[in-house]
């Protein structure tokens, strides 16, 4: 898995998903300052990635057993999902942050079963909350929920253990780690810019301040 993890890294760097800043940080809705800023949702510009991730997600699936369907987790979930399931002929479905106002008011858009065996997609994991809440959701729809697949992953402590928390398990084609050294390879980053990314990944809350 290491070769698909640096591979999906480079890829996320060349189209741009990824940006690298530690100079002039991005700051996120939570307001914690960041070096790094991750939209996956630019891989599906991209033929030739998009393929590719959904190729990784067909051999990150070969660790589970059987898969009775796939979901999204709305709304940048969706595509990836939608390509995974249609690569291995399965079901799929949806889950929204919550649910409509209108109509009939759904959290889940498709058809699920009670007892189904489901594998959930996320494009990204930062705290794991929002991939989280709609695995609960899922749960309470009667789904048993085996597990989340993402395209990448900030590597927080506190993610891993809300994950393990909630007794599901997480798969990442690419993550934090393999980022950094394909990064200084390909002469995105410096040598001090990786000892200022590699800080905050320590400490993101008080990276900004030190």
């Amino acid at each position: 898995m290491k070769n698909i993890a640096a591979q999906t890294a480079r890829w996320l760097l060349q189209i741009n998903a990824i940006q690298l800043n530690p100079q002039n940080p991005f700051t996120w809705a939570s307001g914690i300052q960041s070096p790094i800023y991750c939209d996956n949702r630019v891989t599906l510009s991209y033929p030739n990635v998009r393929e590719g991730i959904a190729d990784g997600f067909v051999k990150l699936t070969q660790t589970f057993d059987n898969i009775e369907a796939i979901a999204g987790v709305a709304t940048a979930g969706i595509p990836h999902g939608m390509l995974l399931a249609h690569k291995l002929g399965l079901p799929f479905s949806y889950v929204r942050s919550k649910a409509k106002a209108h109509g009939k008011q759904n959290q889940i858009e498709g058809r699920i079963e009670k007892g189904q065996r489901i594998l959930m997609v996320e494009d990204l994991i930062s705290t794991g909350g929002s991939s989280l809440k709609a695995v609960d959701a899922m749960r309470e729809a009667g789904a048993e929920v085996i597990g989340v697949l993402a395209i990448f992953t900030y590597s927080f402590d506190a993610a891993q253990q809300a994950f393990d928390e909630a007794g599901c398990t997480l798969r990442t084609l690419s993550n934090y780690e393999a980022l950094l050294p394909e990064a200084l390879a390909q002469h995105y980053i410096s040598d001090m810019d990786l000892k200022h990314l590699q800080a905050w990944r320590k400490d993101p809350k008080g990276w900004k301040a030190a």
